[in-house]
């Protein structure tokens, strides 16, 4: 099963807005992706209560896994949103 593990670039962290944009992302991708801490529990990336269970701040690592056709893409596509601060991003970025 393909990994990618990558730090939180939002400064609130998965919180709010970044949470949000992370989870409706997680959504339109073709396969179920999960996340979750380097040594914890996997939970839905497709799950906004899941995700901000996480606790994840800024600069913290997650571990994002996905299965199936089209989880390399997907895991980039998730990987490369979660580097950035979504904090200081227009609203339509």
């Amino acid at each position: 099963m393909p990994e990618r593990t990558v730090p939180v670039g939002s400064t609130s962290g998965l919180h709010a807005r970044p949470a949000a944009l992370f989870v409706e992302a997680a959504t339109a991708q073709p396969v179920a992706v999960s996340i979750r801490l380097p040594g914890g529990r996997p939970v839905p990336a497709r799950s906004m209560l899941s995700v901000l269970s996480l606790g994840a701040t800024h600069g913290t690592e997650v571990v994002l896994s996905a299965e199936g056709d089209g989880a390399e893409a997907a895991l980039e596509v998730l990987a490369d949103l979660l580097r950035r601060n979504l904090d200081e991003e227009p609203a339509d970025a």
